[in-house]
């Protein structure tokens, strides 16, 4: 009797042991911040560049608002059914980016801006002003854009991202962070550049992801959370033990048509 109860509390030692392994092995993050402070290393690529699609506001200018108003479009805004009664107020006309990767402002006409970030389109815009305009002021804005979160994460989805500075960490804590299965040190980013699709994986348990190029998301970036080994290995299991209870529901079955035939003989 005693060599029994010695025997259960070793296997419970065993598996109180191997939960702590797993929460400190595979659950943390930025496992190699051994110090108590210390500086992060930091990327300064968050500024997103301009893609086909994306929708910019641009609004110019100057101590003199009536010398910069013919390069802003406005636009009324429709009144609701609950507004009727009341004055809408106007606002600036934003601009959808074409396939070209360009966009027609009032008197500029047809500028490019594919590829260039927000402060190099406004000084883009502020240079060819300036011809005109004395001190004008441009203000680029990128209306927003999406990002897909999916895996191992508590809430998959796509994401609407309202702020230029969006990071790897931010989307995930968007989709609720990662579940316990998820795979912190093998995080896929997919993204579209230049007409191609790359890719890069990343490391959460390794805090150099802050000068990762791939550590700012940007338009249309998904992220992709693997499952971890243990995952894999319940979903295996699940599934053998789903075959298993198929193969003998059907035996069963089999074996119950078979007795019913044998006893339905057995009476006539």
């Amino acid at each position: 009797m005693k060599l029994k109860n010695l025997i259960i509390i070793a296997v419970a030692m065993l598996a109180l042991t191997g939960c702590k392994t797993v929460n400190e092995n595979n659950l943390s993050y930025f496992r190699n911040l051994t110090a108590e402070s210390g500086e992060l290393p930091q990327g300064n690529n968050f500024g997103i560049k301009i893609v086909p699609d994306d929708e910019l506001s641009i609004v110019v200018s100057s101590a003199v608002p009536e010398a910069t108003a013919m390069f802003n479009q406005l636009q009324a805004n429709v009144a609701s059914k609950g507004d009727l009664l009341t004055q809408p107020s106007p606002r600036l006309q934003t601009y959808i980016v074409d396939r070209q990767g360009d966009i027609m402002m009032p008197v500029l006409g047809k500028l490019n801006v594919l590829g260039k970030t927000t402060s190099e389109i406004e000084d883009m815009i502020r240079t060819r002003v300036a011809a005109t305009v004395k001190d004008p002021f441009v203000r680029v804005e990128l209306i927003g854009f999406n990002i897909n979160v999916m895996g191992e994460v508590k809430n998959p989805h796509r994401i609407h991202v309202g702020n230029q500075r969006f990071t790897l960490l931010d989307a995930l804590s968007a989709a609720g962070d990662l579940t316990d299965y998820g795979e912190r040190s093998n995080v896929l980013v997919i993204r579209e550049e230049n007409g191609k699709t790359t890719y890069h994986r990343l490391n959460l348990a390794d805090s150099n992801i802050f000068s990762s190029p791939y550590f700012y998301m940007q338009q249309n970036d998904v992220v992709y959370v693997e499952p971890n080994q243990i995952r894999i290995d319940n979903s295996k299991y699940n599934q053998n033990n789903a075959y298993k209870l198929t193969v003998i529901s059907t035996i069963v079955s089999a074996a119950s048509v078979i007795a019913s035939l044998v006893i339905a003989l057995a009476l006539k």
